[in-house]
């Protein structure tokens, strides 16, 4: 965990924080333990929804962007490398010292190696499978910096580290295809940066299109690509998402259809839990009639959720990687 590295650094291996000055926290999960910390000089840099809402429900002062100096900066590595060094050349614009928190899952080794080229460690300790390293950069990292949004080879505003940046996903592209009149109001949850959701909304019969993306950095860039009129981005986690009620209604607003390509990843590990998660989110967003269309990882062992939520699933195409499913008619608890 990073707090394990975090606290061992400040308690045992010579890390030593500014006395005075704002700190930030830049990328650390909701949980993290932060009593090592002087949290009255503490601001949270956090992009993803669900982590950013467990922030400011903590009573933390919560941000999406480091403004102004800080004495120092405490970075918890994402897992792609762009997104990585993006953040630690942006930490190092704002903060004197910058503090590296990594799991070598995430490729914390790697990065550290690349900043022994550049300037030198002030120290690092290892604990829990990570390390945690300290510096002063100045502006040696300067040229890691990237734009917040920039175009690929296809033409569609990306950034760094969000899913599939490339190009678009093969799953999204086979699920966008065996849609078959979608009408009405739909969402698609996990929306990313935007692919699916035009492919959505060449369904004229479409109505709304909610995109439901956790991370902001990703719903920026859908909102360059999706253009429509249709479309209603929100900022939120998909698992907890609730579609916003219409004017002087009296029930709670229930869809026509979510269409997903749901995340399947913690980190670097599987994580099929999450993928239940959001199928039990569409479950509850569907009116009686509303139909689930989402495509899945072969070995994702995703049946048994729907079958239990829906009274008609149905496997619909796929591949030896992947699968596209189909359900119908959500099964209510009876009252």
């Amino acid at each position: 965990m990073t707090s394990e590295r975090l606290r061992f650094a400040i308690e045992t291996g010579g890390l030593v924080l500014p006395d005075d000055g704002p700190l930030a926290l830049i990328g650390a999960p909701a949980d993290a333990p932060v009593d090592m910390l002087d949290t009255s000089r503490l601001t949270v840099i956090q992009t993803d929804a669900a982590a950013h809402d467990g922030w400011v429900a903590r009573g933390l002062p919560t941000a999406t962007a480091p403004e102004g100096r800080f004495a120092a900066a405490i970075v918890t590595l994402p897992r792609a490398r762009d997104a990585a060094e993006a953040r630690l050349a942006l930490a190092a614009r704002h903060a004197n010292m910058v503090v590296i928190d990594g799991a070598k899952t995430d490729g914390v080794e790697a990065i550290l190696k690349a900043l022994r080229q550049r300037v030198t460690l002030d120290g690092q300790v290892s604990k829990a499978h990570g390390r945690c390293a300290w510096v002063r950069p100045g502006d040696a990292l300067a040229d890691w910096l990237r734009p917040t949004q920039a175009q690929n080879a296809h033409g569609d505003w990306v950034a760094p580290g969000i899913f599939s940046a490339d190009a678009p996903d093969e799953a999204s592209v086979a699920l966008a295809a065996a849609l078959s009149a979608l009408k009405g109001d739909v969402a698609d949850l996990g929306a990313g940066w935007g692919w699916l959701s035009r492919g959505i909304l060449r369904h004229h019969g479409v109505k709304t299109l909610h995109l439901v993306e956790t991370e902001k950095t990703a719903l920026d860039c859908a909102r360059l690509n999706v253009t429509d009129p249709r479309a209603v981005f929100h900022w939120a986690d998909a698992t907890a998402w609730t579609p916003p009620q219409p004017a002087g209604a009296h029930a709670p607003r229930k869809l026509d259809a979510v269409v997903m390509n749901p995340p399947f990843h913690t980190g670097r590990r599987a994580d099929p839990a999450l993928g239940r998660a959001f199928i039990e989110a569409a479950a509850r967003v569907l009116a009686p009639h509303g139909q689930l269309w989402m495509v899945a990882n072969r070995h994702l062992p995703y049946e048994t959720a729907l079958i239990a939520l829906f009274r008609d699933v149905a496997e619909i195409g796929g591949d030896s990687r992947f699968k596209l499913l189909h359900a119908a008619r959500v099964i209510r608890a009876r009252r």
